[in-house]
């Protein structure tokens, strides 16, 4: 089985068809979370969303944009996104986001999903210390989660007390790929980066794929017309910052 997993597309309806035209043949699709927020076509991701699969954990922007949580938390440009975003989004995506499930899921044995991490949906995984403690308390083998925008993940092999930090390098600034083989006796926390805004000095939209027959995750970067996406949310009226920052992937 293959499975292609999305995480943060934040409303970038041309990062999110970068990365579907760049994406592998798959059997699946699991999402992690904050498909709205930020970008200019809530709408369009929503839908493009449901229409990939059924496999979604919620994001806290997914949350507070449809209502489950408050703005509480959130800085000055998130919320004014937010607010934005709520006005936009249709009843029936508003009744879809409000209605996505909390983290973590088991979609299938030996995998978990999460937008946060397993222990708080909100949580954000910066810090390999946070993640080792999670991954050494968790019975699930293989854990993917978001929220960070940041490509990449964390392993523990407690037989023969090793761990690590996974960082994916590519070279080349086009589209790029990079096989990470899992080993049977690890346990991972992997994130497939963000979509719609990465946050880890590549601006190019990141996805992985896991493919369970092979016991591999291939993470990638694709580039997309950043130029435009950044346009819609000038001329939505949104904040100048959530435009500029797409093109330095911070």
């Amino acid at each position: 089985m293959r499975i292609l997993i999305l995480s943060d597309i934040h409303a970038n309806l041309e990062a999110l068809d970068a990365c579907l035209a760049a994406a592998p043949e798959y059997d699946a699709v699991y999402n992690l979370g904050d498909i709205v927020g930020y970008g200019a076509n809530p709408n369009e991701t929503t839908q493009r969303s449901r229409e990939l699969g059924s496999v979604f954990v919620r994001g806290n922007h997914d949350k507070v944009c449809s209502g489950v949580s408050t703005l509480e938390g959130f800085n000055p440009i998130a919320a004014l996104a937010v607010i934005w975003t709520q006005e936009q989004l249709t009843s029936e995506h508003l009744h879809f986001l409000h209605g996505m499930p909390r983290g973590p899921l088991t979609p299938i044995e030996n995998l978990e999903i999460v937008h946060g991490s397993p222990r708080d949906e909100d949580e954000y995984l910066l810090y390999p210390r946070d993640a080792f403690s999670i991954l050494a308390r968790t019975a699930a083998p293989l854990i993917f989660f978001g929220h960070t925008h940041v490509q990449g993940g964390y392993w523990i092999d407690d037989a023969r007390e090793n761990e690590g930090v996974i960082q994916p390098q590519y070279s080349g600034a086009g589209n790029g790929k990079v096989q990470l083989d899992l080993k049977r006796e690890a346990k991972y926390l992997i994130n497939p980066g963000s979509v719609g805004q990465p946050r880890d000095g590549d601006p190019r939209a990141a996805f992985a794929l896991y493919d369970t027959e092979q016991n591999s995750v291939t993470f990638y970067r694709v580039p997309y017309d950043i130029e435009t996406a950044q346009q819609k949310i000038f001329d939505a009226g949104l904040p100048e910052r959530l435009a500029i920052r797409l093109a330095e992937g911070r």
